[in-house]
């Protein structure tokens, strides 16, 4: 399946800082992490990112995105709800908890309102971001592969964007960062659609930490 213009320009709307899931109010663990020193500059911020994406949230919602437009495209309610449970139920925190969840219901309710109907909120207890993204992308006409990079892309360039305003590094080195992690982004696409659902899961316990941390810092920018 290959993704056609109109496809394509839905996807690029829908991964879009423009588009009002209101993650750029989240950090992932890193305002903390930054907070401690362990992350303080370019490389440190790069190998963070690069191992959230490899082997932390980013895998943990590739693999649910990746079930949830397989489910979506074959028109099977039933395995979408259990994938939607399991993406909402797999946040070592409660601010990624509710990071997820509060992105998944933005992202329906604005995709409702101005792209209509075809994708409601994905069914199941709360709403997973990575889930109804897949949906949409599924009924939208965007191959899977494309769907997958897309996310991951947005998904890392909003941690890059964070560590930006947490003033970790410059705009030039933000930008440094993302060419680098291309090919970690091709990579972790790759893996997803070799995965089966037994090898589900994480394994990022320095940012589980951070993230428990943040929920008590004194003086924060983020919600997570």
């Amino acid at each position: 399946m290959s993704t056609d213009n109109g496809a394509l320009y839905r996807l690029l709307a829908w991964a879009s800082p423009a588009f009002p899931t209101g993650a750029f109010s989240y950090s992932h663990g890193l305002e903390a992490a930054a907070a401690d020193g362990a992350v303080h500059d370019r490389a440190t911020l790069e190998a963070w990112i690069a191992a959230t994406v490899a082997h932390g949230s980013g895998r943990v919602d590739a693999d649910v995105l990746r079930d949830a437009w397989r489910a979506a495209s074959a028109g099977d309610d039933a395995p979408l709800a259990e994938v939607n449970r399991r993406g909402v139920a797999y946040r070592a925190t409660a601010e990624l908890a509710l990071e997820s969840a509060q992105q998944g219901a933005a992202f329906a309710a604005a995709y409702e309102a101005a792209w209509g109907s075809g994708v409601s909120r994905a069914p199941g207890e709360g709403t997973c971001h990575a889930a109804v993204f897949g949906r949409a992308a599924a009924r939208g006409g965007v191959s899977l592969e494309d769907a997958l990079i897309a996310y991951l892309s947005a998904f890392a360039a909003n941690l890059m964007s964070a560590g930006l305003r947490l003033g970790i590094i410059g705009q030039t080195d933000g930008q440094r960062i993302l060419a680098a992690l291309e090919p970690v982004i091709a990579r972790a696409v790759e893996a997803s659609l070799a995965r089966t659902p037994e090898d589900f899961g994480s394994s990022t316990f320095a940012l589980d930490l951070a993230s428990m941390a943040h929920e008590t810092l004194y003086s924060r920018l983020f919600r997570s």
